[in-house]
């Protein structure tokens, strides 16, 4: 049988997930919690398994109460079940030591099977958020990637060897803009000039 807590300040929530829990002899509700505070008082002497953790809490957010959990309970499992689902929220709870992330409306069975997962040293995501965690590493892995359109429209005139005034006329905007799109462009690709650029271009086959 698999332990569980649930940590959310919305009542019909933790009522509703203790109730999915405890319809299957395959799971035990430990306790519920609405705040962070409260949570850190009682779950190192519950020991669960598996903590369902809201982000949006009371006191303290729920990345906040996942990383300090997990300098108390190092062998617990968060899967955090929150209605976020932006890039910052999603690196933020993982950093803090979530091994899992799920949005709220999700199926219940995929609750389930994440709790189940989780156990077995897996990390369930919601199918959107592992599209945006896939995404993030290709961007790190490629920084082309994170270039915008017209970045992009920048560097291809840069490779072919057009001067910073030519770009301009080309986008029919000013040299000060074609600076700007370059400032970025170089940023985003680590590198110092119109040569790194050109080569770094060059080699990952997008000029």
């Amino acid at each position: 049988m698999i332990s569980v807590a649930i940590v959310d300040d919305q009542r019909d929530i933790r009522e509703g997930l203790q109730k999915l829990l405890d319809m299957t002899d395959e799971f035990r509700c430990l306790a519920t919690f609405e705040d962070g505070p409260t949570a850190l008082s009682f779950l190192p002497g519950l020991r669960p398994e598996v903590v369902l953790m809201d982000i949006d809490l009371p006191g303290m957010s729920g990345i906040e109460c996942a990383r300090a959990l997990r300098q108390n309970l190092p062998d617990v499992h968060i899967i955090m079940l929150t209605a976020y689902s932006d890039d910052e929220h999603i690196f933020q709870a993982l950093k803090a030591g979530a091994f899992g992330y799920l949005t709220k409306g999700v199926f219940p069975s995929k609750i389930l099977g994440a709790i189940r997962e989780v156990r077995t040293g897996g990390s369930p995501m919601s199918s959107h958020v592992a599209r945006r965690v896939v995404s993030y590493f290709s961007e790190a892995y490629n920084p082309m990637m994170s270039l915008s359109a017209r970045e992009r429209e920048v560097l291809d005139l840069l490779c072919d060897g057009q001067s910073y005034r030519d770009i301009a006329k080309v986008m029919f905007v000013s040299p000060n803009t074609v600076r700007f799109h370059l400032k970025n462009i170089y940023k985003k690709l680590q590198v110092n000039s119109r040569h790194e650029a050109v080569a770094k271009a060059t080699r990952m086959h997008v000029a």
